[in-house]
């Protein structure tokens, strides 16, 4: 069987947490990209920018055993490597302040010509959609035809969701019930896979007005749900590449995630 070429691209930063001397590599693409590569059929490629620091030591380091072709990830010293405050309340959950996120390397991201032969010759690719590089690689896909994974978080422009659903093949978002009719409407209309992660109660994906559902693993203690997210992303979405089966991916994301409950950092 031949390999999966994944791409994920482009937040790869450092969560530094507060009170403690823990830093963490993170990031979407960097988070999805360390569990994508368990997959044993699936190649990774990991796409972003770090600059020349100690946040950047930390992060390649943390990924120099993993399966994943880090050669094109674009040194820029000019900036610090992204990185973010995280502060933990005392049931785990993590929370920013307005000064947390220290990111001026990502922005105004415009893909190079090495970076748009490696999307051209993807099969999959993983990006999120506050990414500065998100609309240029919708038109990416319009030209090469990759499936693209979009991880929307907790945006909620319905209007501007729809519009771009055409293109999207995994569409994910972290939502609560009362947004489930208008996906269930949207899974009517595109044939994408729209997947609504709902934290404790599981998640729930529609395909093409159909539904499923299912539920979340359970964990006895939470140490951080950083990256959890991110982690259920990359099993749900390479679950679903490999076998085509959508309830046994929800369920692989599902694991994944609640591993990653039980530890500091993404992975």
């Amino acid at each position: 069987m031949e390999k999966v070429k994944l791409t994920a691209l482009p937040c790869i930063c450092a969560d530094v947490f507060d009170g403690t001397d823990i830093i963490r590599p993170g990031g979407e693409a960097l988070n999805f990209a360390a569990h994508a590569s368990c997959f044993k059929d699936i190649d990774v490629t990991l796409l972003g920018i770090i600059g020349k620091d100690r946040y950047a030591e930390v992060i390649m380091d943390s990924i120099s055993d993993l399966d994943i072709d880090k050669e094109f990830i674009r040194i820029d010293e000019r900036y610090q490597t992204a990185n973010n405050m995280t502060y933990l309340t005392s049931d785990g959950d993590r929370y920013y302040k307005e000064d947390s996120w220290n990111g001026k390397i990502l922005d105004d991201i415009i893909l190079n010509d090495t970076e748009i032969r490696i999307l051209s010759e993807s099969d999959v690719v993983f990006i999120h959609f506050w990414a500065s590089c998100f609309y240029q690689v919708v038109e990416l896909k319009k030209s090469f035809g990759f499936k693209l994974a979009v991880d929307f978080d907790v945006y909620r422009d319905l209007d501007v969701m729809e519009r771009l659903a055409p293109y999207i093949d995994f569409f994910m978002i972290s939502g609560s019930e009362e947004l489930l009719p208008k996906f269930r409407e949207l899974s009517d209309k595109y044939s994408c896979l729209f997947n609504i992660s709902l934290a404790e109660k599981g998640s729930v994906t529609y395909y093409k007005g159909n539904e499923f559902k299912v539920q979340a693993e359970k964990v006895d203690t939470i140490v951080d749900t950083t990256g959890c997210g991110d982690s259920y992303h990359a099993g749900f979405v390479c679950s679903y590449i490999l076998e085509n089966d959508i309830v046994k991916a929800m369920k692989v994301g599902s694991e994944i995630a609640a591993k990653t409950l039980k530890h500091y950092g993404g992975f």
